[in-house]
């Protein structure tokens, strides 16, 4: 691969060449659960991690490396692993660095199911976690850190919030407190946002969204930018400088250096836990990538124009999408997302909860579901579904009301899009 391709070139071929044993030019699936060693030194030598290689697919697979060489290419990481779903590449990336006794810092203006992960569950294996409201605030993040802290972590766009992250700001703050940034960029993805371009050290994404586009398979990722040295801070990340023992007392930041969080990620915490993605959804995550740039360029030019269309009706109360010239996230939007905050959006039905179900139930070229980033349009109502738990304090962190429509807008024609909604607003009244 060339470091000289475009981002349309990498998408397409970063990662891959021809199979060498059947001239196959589409990336195989290798849909196997293990791999025969050339002998027992071999094996040895797999195991031991002396040698890379494959061995079984819970650890690693061909069809799944290839993509994950590709998506470490588009983001500039030094390298990626594929989870079975965004919440477990989530889980992973975290865990991968806070252990039980440790403190995450985090915004609040987080995904329901992050929010659940970090509030709920992180707390019942002894990781506690502090939001932080104001989370554009260096300040806030600075005062948020105790001794125990491990981690930073945000979304580069927040969901539903719409809201965009100071990345360089609050790296700024990770780097003065001697911790790990780690975001979320699925709204965003790679075409539209490299978070490690601006002091960001570790990139998640929900795969099963716009990287694969077509609502056809679950995936996660993590990509690592090899920037945080692990080793550097005395005995405070101790799962890097300590010895383990599951691997002859390898100690990942002194052996690995830059590729030690990815690497222990892959062969402790993915092997461990056993997430791992299965090598026909790796391969349908492949098909996604390869038009990545083409369809993000028309959700985006479909959210302008759904976005000003919504915020000049008179039944709106508001537009939330940080590329519109009211939002106040209009600056961060420009630096950030130049092209355009993605194609996600909320707005704002002043009839309230009644108003925001009669919405989603009269739509009938957007389809009602629990997802985002499909070449088709979504509509959901987060009041009664994704956001439904929580209290009042929590929905207003995230920014979630009970009038609140969020829209995930689609590839189809923009005129079909606009009298959908239409149809909408009547049924809302």
């Amino acid at each position: 691969m060339s470091d000289n391709w475009s981002f349309e070139t990498k998408q397409i071929h970063a990662g891959q060449v021809p199979d060498p044993t059947t001239g196959a030019r589409a990336l195989p699936i290798y849909q196997t659960t293990s791999f025969q060693f050339r002998d027992t030194d071999h094996a040895a030598a797999l195991f031991s991690l002396a040698e890379p290689g494959n061995i079984y697919t819970r650890i690693i697979n061909p069809t799944q490396s290839v993509v994950e060489e590709r998506l470490a290419a588009l983001e500039g990481g030094v390298g990626a692993l594929l989870f079975a779903s965004g919440q477990a590449a989530t889980t992973a990336a975290l865990t991968n660095v806070a252990e039980a006794g440790d403190h995450i810092v985090a915004s609040a203006s987080l995904y329901g199911g992050t929010d659940s992960l970090l509030r709920h569950s992180f707390p019942k294996i002894g990781i506690t976690v502090t939001f932080v409201e104001d989370n554009n605030n260096p300040d806030a993040w600075r005062a948020a850190v105790q001794d125990n802290t491990k981690v930073f972590f945000g979304e580069t766009v927040g969901n539903p919030k719409g809201d965009v992250l100071d990345l360089e700001a609050i790296s700024a703050v990770a780097k003065e407190v001697g911790v790990p940034f780690v975001v979320d960029n699925t709204i965003a993805t790679p075409y539209l946002l490299n978070p490690l371009k601006h002091g960001v050290d570790t990139v998640v994404h929900s795969a099963t969204k716009y990287i694969g586009g077509h609502g056809t398979a679950i995936a996660g990722v993590v990509i690592d930018g090899g920037t945080f040295d692990y080793g550097a801070h005395g005995d405070k990340f101790k799962g890097f400088t300590e010895a383990d023992p599951s691997y002859h007392g390898l100690k990942y930041a002194e052996a690995l250096g830059p590729a030690a969080y990815i690497s222990k990620l892959r062969v402790q915490v993915l092997r461990n836990t056993g997430a791992a993605i299965a090598p026909f959804n790796a391969f349908l995550i492949a098909q996604g990538l390869e038009t990545l740039s083409l369809r993000i360029e028309r959700h985006v030019e479909n959210t302008r124009k759904v976005a000003e269309w919504l915020e000049a009706r008179d039944d709106v109360s508001r537009v939330t999408w940080a590329s519109l010239p009211s939002s106040p996230y209009k600056q961060l939007a420009d630096k950030y997302v130049p092209q355009g905050a993605g194609a996600v959006l909320t707005f704002e039905l002043p009839g309230g909860l009644e108003a925001g179900k009669a919405f989603i139930d009269a739509l009938e070229l957007f389809s009602h579901v629990a997802n985002i980033g499909d070449v088709r349009s979504l509509a959901i109502h987060p009041a009664s579904t994704t956001h439904s738990q929580g209290s009042p304090e929590e929905h207003a962190a995230t920014g979630v009301t009970p009038g609140l429509v969020r829209l995930a807008i689609g590839l189809e024609g923009i005129d079909d899009i606009l009298a959908d909604l239409e149809a909408g607003f009547r049924a809302a009244k």
